[in-house]
């Protein structure tokens, strides 16, 4: 077979392959599966926040954090589920009718999860990457290939601001201040 050929057929399946990824994607995570481990990672993250705002140092503020996750892949096996998420969580009080932002955090994590007997999932660990050198690297290893959302893209905070609106019980566009 000449070169030729062999280049051709190389790049063919590169194309393949580069579109099986694609195509597994985001899009493939398991929404039934997403729907029960979610919250269990929600209330996770905002477990592990407590503590480590400012506003919580201001009893005044009344704060409180709210975190969201997005998946980006989901795998469960034999009772244990991987899920790769990108997270956000923010801080948030409130000061005369204005929700104030006091703190927050977002990034790639991977989380996994262990189902009892009962069926309710509980976090067995939680990774996040370093900071500074290994970022890069430590996403490439636990996220493979780029693809959709990027991990490092946090997931918007409109439906935290909306959540933390409801929680103080203020209208629906009170403003958002910083603390």
């Amino acid at each position: 077979m000449s070169a030729g050929r062999w280049g051709t057929g190389l790049a063919a399946t590169v194309v393949l392959v580069a579109t099986g990824v694609w195509a597994a994607g985001p899009g493939g995570v398991d929404a039934h599966l997403w729907g029960r481990v979610r919250p269990v990672i929600e209330a996770r993250l905002v477990a592990d926040s407590r503590g480590s705002g400012y506003g919580e140092a201001e009893p005044a503020l009344h704060a409180r954090w709210f975190c969201r996750a997005d998946a980006r892949d989901l795998d469960e096996h034999e009772g244990v589920v991987r899920a790769g998420v990108t997270t956000l969580c923010v801080e948030y009080g409130v000061r005369a009718g204005t929700l104030e932002e006091c703190g927050g955090a977002a990034g790639p994590q991977v989380v996994r999860l262990e189902r009892d007997a009962r069926g309710a999932y509980r976090v067995v660990t939680r990774e996040e990457p370093p900071d500074g050198e290994g970022y890069g690297r430590w996403v490439a290893d636990h996220f493979g290939p780029p693809a959709e959302p990027d991990p490092d893209e946090p997931p918007p905070s409109a439906a935290l601001e909306a959540a933390a609106r409801t929680h103080f019980g203020l209208p629906a566009d009170a403003p958002v201040g910083d603390c």
